[in-house]
């Protein structure tokens, strides 16, 4: 997800994490935490819609902890911030989408975040083979060379 989501128009920086969990360390079976990205991004150059938008092209936000292979709560989708217009955004854009009753896409504040393990980050750019259930011309769809 790093590696679709930092070649985005417009986003500046990318860290993997883990959002709204119940501890404060990586330690444990996740402790109720999502996997996600952190994204930076210029609001002068992409909407929090337009990032839901391309975030949909990638995921099935109609899957209830499930994307690709992977399974289990640490597999919802969702978009987690401590700015409210932010939440208000993706809300709207939700309730925009055909069937916005039917997707399964958390809008909720961002209560505690943590930085995944450095093995984690940049995985697929440092090991470029690595299996991914994404097709590459999907994942590298915004990479300007």
């Amino acid at each position: 997800m790093q590696e679709f989501v930092r070649y985005l128009p417009g986003v500046m920086e990318t860290e993997g994490g883990r959002a709204n969990g119940s501890t404060q360390s990586l330690d444990g079976e996740y402790d109720g935490y999502a996997e996600c990205v952190q994204t930076v991004f210029d609001p002068e150059k992409v909407s929090v819609s337009q990032l839901v938008k391309y975030l949909f092209e990638i995921i099935d936000p109609y899957s209830v902890n499930q994307q690709g292979p992977d399974f289990g709560k640490k597999y919802r989708t969702g978009i987690y911030s401590e700015t409210p217009h932010h939440l208000s955004e993706a809300k709207k854009f939700i309730e925009s989408c055909q069937n916005s009753s039917l997707i399964a896409f958390e809008i909720l504040p961002l209560k505690n975040y943590i930085r995944s393990d450095n093995e984690h980050q940049d995985r697929l750019l440092r090991y470029p083979d690595e299996a991914c259930h994404l097709p590459k011309e999907l994942l590298y769809k915004y990479r300007k060379e």
